[in-house]
């Protein structure tokens, strides 16, 4: 079964160590959450899984292919795809010129673009809209979308839900139940605890730039005291 597996990765900025021996695994299929405070490295870490922070210790491999040490445009040729928090569209091109960047790295098949259409339906109505002159919630829509034209093994999500209406959120949630029902390894950094007991099949809880404990969200309930102490809620 496909694996996402980090074990001991430091890295961080200049001289600046962000993440301090992360061990992580995520599994074809699963929906893996990441939660912790504020400033614990989450989104460092994400960017260190696609080379755009460079890792100085450990090692990342993806069913046992080592990722650790690749320039950053080479990452999502082995499988993994980015959706930053904001999004980071490209406001002035259409929402089909977007799309088409995402599937450069796989020549943009017809039939994965139908896919991926059929996933977020409301973009096929927006195909040559500008993406800057979208809703927040279509916006979001457009980045997962893009991301998903690569055809990922593994699909990485910063906060994707962040100051969303309920709606889009639901819909966006669907489609990540979606992903993870045709075997996608799903990592998710999530900060609210209903979301993390509906998607989740683990959550890892990060603090100080490492991976303090990992649970299988089966039997978690919202209150249980693990989310007190590593979230504060």
């Amino acid at each position: 079964m496909l694996a996402l597996e980090v074990q001991g990765l430091t890295a961080g900025y200049g001289p600046v160590t962000v993440l301090r021996g992360v061990d992580f695994r995520a599994e074809a299929g699963q929906i893996t959450c990441l939660m912790g405070r504020n400033g614990v490295g989450k989104s460092t870490f994400l960017k260190a899984l696609m080379g755009l922070v460079p890792a100085t210790e450990g090692r990342i491999t993806l069913d046992g292919a080592a990722l650790q040490g690749l320039p950053a445009h080479e990452v999502p040729k082995r499988g993994l795809a980015y959706v930053p928090q904001g999004r980071r569209l490209f406001g002035p091109l259409t929402v089909a010129e977007n799309l088409a960047v995402g599937g450069l790295v796989r020549g943009n098949d017809p039939a994965r673009l139908e896919q991926v259409l059929t996933l977020f339906p409301r973009l096929r109505d927006r195909l040559g809209q500008v993406s800057a002159t979208l809703s927040g919630g279509e916006q979001q829509m457009l980045a997962i979308a893009r991301a998903l034209c690569l055809d990922p093994r593994v699909l990485l999500l910063d906060e994707p839900t962040e100051g969303l209406q309920p709606s889009i959120i639901t819909q966006i949630q669907e489609a990540v139940i979606t992903l993870k029902g045709q075997g996608v390894a799903v990592v998710l950094v999530e900060q609210r605890v209903d979301a993390v007991l509906k998607l989740a099949d683990r959550v890892a809880f990060m603090v100080g730039g490492r991976v303090e404990e990992t649970r299988d969200v089966a039997g978690l309930m919202s209150g249980d005291p693990v989310f007190r102490t590593y979230v504060g809620v």
